[in-house]
């Protein structure tokens, strides 16, 4: 009698189990097309119900939660992120894709392209991942000031900062903390500077992988277009420093601006008598940082420079964006007196027009 009790008790268990599993099967979203949805971090189970009804993606909390009870999708077990929802999901996998993994990512949690530029500065940069990430834009530039983390980044001081981020596609949740997306960043840098790599911007004279994205960034600034230039306008600065002449680049008294040179065309001596840390036509030697997130082709190229014995570039006179190169001052002002004719007749154009 008792055996035939606990079969019967088996059978109701099984019963209301395969009913659960039907009803959730059953049941699926409302939503017509693939919908991107994001979890937040202070979201209960109830919380999500309501929010996904309020977008129409479900049509009664009680389904959903009903749901998530009898697939074990509890406080705990939501994971915090990004997801896309497609269309006429069933309500099970919808749970399913919302309850954590091994990892703590959500089973159908998506990572998000954060896209790193050729920014100016960390500011800059941080403005952008705020807008990727569920990170605070001035909680993290707080974090990657801080005297702590610059030692654990290897680096002298917060105005190498810009010298661990190359510019690239970085795939990443968008629950990603700060402390992590810093660490996956650095990963990056380090995988970058591997031991050959060390041992090449030594033997050009430079002591430090940021001074090399240093250099690095003065190059990419001075051409960003014609890359078959970069190795020479490495060895050209490279050059001018082993002859300990100042490196007199425009892109760092630019960078003193900010953004108030944006679109000037013709440069002033009035521009370049700034007094700046990063001005080269102040300072001996590189400025203490880069001026632009750089890419790491750009700083392969600078690190395996030309062998030419160049000291002089100007602008060539029209828009290939090159340059002509010079080893003595006569010529450099020739090709600069060029240059400046050209300008100043593409300016009288303009003004005819």
């Amino acid at each position: 009698m008792k055996g035939s009790f606990l079969f019967l008790n088996s059978l109701v268990l099984a019963a209301l189990l395969t009913s659960c599993s039907l009803f959730g099967n059953r049941i699926k979203t409302l939503n017509e097309k693939e919908v991107s949805f994001i979890v937040e971090n202070n979201f209960t189970i109830e919380l999500l119900a309501k929010k996904l009804k309020k977008k129409n993606l479900i049509e009664k909390e009680d389904d959903f939660i009903r749901v998530s009870i009898d697939n074990n999708l509890n406080d705990k077990s939501l994971a915090f992120g990004k997801y896309r929802i497609k269309p006429h999901t069933k309500l099970v996998d919808l749970v399913h894709g919302f309850t954590k993994d091994k990892n703590g990512n959500g089973n159908n949690e998506e990572k998000v392209n954060v896209m790193i530029y050729k920014f100016r500065d960390i500011n800059q940069m941080a403005s952008m991942v705020e807008s990727c990430l569920a990170i605070d834009s001035a909680e993290l530039v707080t974090y990657l000031v801080k005297p702590s983390t610059i030692k654990n980044l290897g680096l002298k001081d917060k105005r190498e900062l810009s010298a661990i981020f190359f510019p690239k596609n970085y795939k990443m949740y968008f629950d990603t903390d700060t402390k992590e997306f810093v660490q996956k960043v650095k990963q990056e840098y380090d995988a970058f500077w591997n031991k050959a790599r060390i041992e090449k911007i030594r033997a050009i004279g430079l002591k430090t992988p940021s001074e090399a994205v240093t250099l690095a960034s003065i190059v990419y600034a001075e051409q960003g277009k014609n890359k078959e230039e970069w190795p020479i306008i490495s060895a050209l600065y490279l050059n001018r420093l082993k002859k300990e002449m100042k490196l007199q680049s425009d892109p760092t008294f630019k960078f003193c601006w900010g953004d108030a040179l944006s679109g000037t065309q013709r440069l002033l001596e009035k521009h370049r008598n700034i007094d700046c840390e990063y001005n080269t036509y102040k300072i001996s030697g590189l400025p203490p940082g880069p001026i632009c997130f750089t890419p790491k082709e750009v700083v392969d190229a600078v690190i395996s420079p030309a062998n030419v014995p160049y000291i002089f570039m100007c602008a060539t006179p029209d828009y290939s964006g090159r340059h002509n190169f010079a080893v003595s001052d006569v010529e450099h002002v020739q090709n600069a007196k060029k240059y400046q004719l050209w300008i100043a007749n593409e300016e009288k154009k303009k003004q005819i027009k």
